[in-house]
């Protein structure tokens, strides 16, 4: 459990790598629809990545700019709440590349929080860290926006989506996407012993 909570975007890294070979070898079977909600399960693990890893500075970033804080290396965010928030978006984008056709609703939720992660990094760190570049932002550009203009091209001219799907997969999206932020503040813990070993304590 102690690795995975160190190691969770590795993890995600190579789901990645395995969910693309599964598109590829599977792909003259798979609808085109289906094909953008399971690349944007394997964005969210490449964007994870460059958020924790490479250059993996967005705990940093959270923790001294979002939320300035006395002890950056955990807190508010820590390696066990970062684990839990990034691991339950997994479950939400992984079900929806599961049942595209039975609960688009689903699929319109995970393209919101991606749409949150492209405003987010787009807009919201640049302006409060007064960056051009924070990490997450590259694939928010390259991966995330790419599928949300396809996405929505598709969905809006080739399938009959009701009023119903949209509403719910929409409001669904903007509370995941504020529960993120809630989740940070209410598992903060300055005496946890889950700290990013990369960012000085002071």
């Amino acid at each position: 459990m102690n690795w995975f909570r160190n190691h969770w975007f590795d993890a995600g890294g190579m789901l990645a790598v395995v969910t693309i070979i599964f598109l590829l070898i599977n792909g003259t079977s798979i609808e085109y629809f289906h094909w953008l909600i399971w690349l944007n399960l394997v964005a969210l693990w490449v964007h994870q990545l460059e958020e924790y890893k490479y250059p993996g500075t967005f705990p940093k970033m959270i923790n001294t700019v979002m939320f300035p804080s006395d002890h950056p290396d955990r807190f508010p965010l820590n390696t066990n709440t970062s684990m839990i928030i990034n691991t339950g978006g997994w479950l939400i984008y992984f079900m929806a590349a599961l049942l595209p056709g039975s609960a688009v609703w689903l699929s319109i939720t995970a393209i919101m929080v991606s749409i949150g992660n492209f405003i987010a990094h787009t807009f919201l760190f640049n302006i409060r860290g007064k960056t051009i570049y924070n990490p997450g932002m590259f694939t928010s550009w390259v991966l995330f926006l790419p599928i949300i203009i396809l996405f929505f091209w598709e969905i809006l001219r080739h399938r009959k989506v009701s009023t119903l799907s949209w509403i719910v997969g929409v409001v669904l999206g903007v509370i995941v996407n504020i529960m993120v932020i809630a989740l940070i503040k209410i598992l903060a813990d300055k005496s946890t012993p889950y700290r990013f070993r990369n960012i000085s304590p002071q």
